[in-house]
């Protein structure tokens, strides 16, 4: 009797403290997501073919130089009212796409030079060959979003600002006037999702206006004829909650122009 009651007591001991330990795992957090691509901090021996590479082609050309190295080769000389349009998959699609190209100020000597994904320490490379020189008259900068759902690693905001402090010093270095767009409103991107990044955006964007205004660039205010309550894109203007549709680039338009006829004149 007293082997079976042992027997009893420990059975019952060990069932209470699996149905602890379980409860504490049921109550613990779940881990916050972390803002950088999953790719970056996988153990080497799990990546596939296809992640390595992107990987191979991402440190052979870490700013994607290639991209427009043709283009700007074959440009004409500068008018004096050219702007460059330098970002990410935002003026890629709006000057590049197939959907937006027609009706991406036509009859302007804009340029665009975006580069879909790319951060800002990604355009920073590249601001001497795809901004500089161009000669353009302004260059007007949209960035910093893939920045904060770390597209290329984790970013604090200050590094995101000293990268737009950089570019900005390049481009009065060679007497290009300076747009820097308000960072596009997202409460939620899809590519990695959990980041919550609408309060560190709103945050950027006073930076950027109050960093605007110490220096005189010229501020583009995009995010307040986007934004939805939530702090995300409304959503009938962007088709996934971060890229524009066509009836949110035709907002912008008449924006991004009173900006550059702001900074260079009409």
């Amino acid at each position: 009797m007293s082997f079976m009651r042992n027997v009893a007591l420990v059975t019952a001991t060990a069932l209470l403290v699996s149905t602890a330990l379980l409860a504490q795992a049921a109550a613990a957090p779940a881990e916050a997501p972390k803002p950088i691509d999953a790719v970056l901090v996988k153990d080497p021996s799990t990546l596939t073919p296809n992640e390595i590479s992107g990987l191979q082609k991402k440190l052979a050309d870490y700013a994607n130089l290639a991209r427009y190295a043709s283009a700007n080769a074959t440009l004409p000389p500068a008018p004096k009212d050219r702007v460059v349009f330098f970002g990410d998959s935002i003026t890629d699609a709006w000057g590049n796409g197939a959907i937006n190209k027609p009706t991406f100020f036509p009859g302007k000597p804009y340029l665009d030079r975006g580069i879909s994904g790319q951060t800002t320490p990604q355009m920073l490379v590249r601001f001497q060959q795809d901004v500089v020189a161009l000669k353009p008259a302004a260059v007007l900068i949209l960035a910093g979003t893939n920045d904060i759902a770390g597209n290329t690693g984790i970013e604090s905001l200050e590094h995101v600002q000293d990268n737009f402090r950089s570019m900005a010093a390049i481009a009065d270095a060679n007497h290009i006037k300076l747009i820097l767009a308000s960072v596009l409103p997202v409460d939620d991107y899809p590519w990695r999702r959990g980041l919550q990044p609408a309060d560190k955006i709103r945050t950027m964007n006073t930076w950027m206006q109050q960093f605007c205004k110490d220096h005189g660039y010229t501020y583009l205010d995009y995010y307040t004829a986007l934004t939805s309550p939530t702090g995300g894109m409304k959503p009938d203007l962007a088709k996934d909650g971060v890229h524009p549709t066509p009836a949110g680039y035709a907002i912008m338009q008449p924006l991004a122009q009173a900006a550059i006829d702001k900074t260079i004149g009409k």
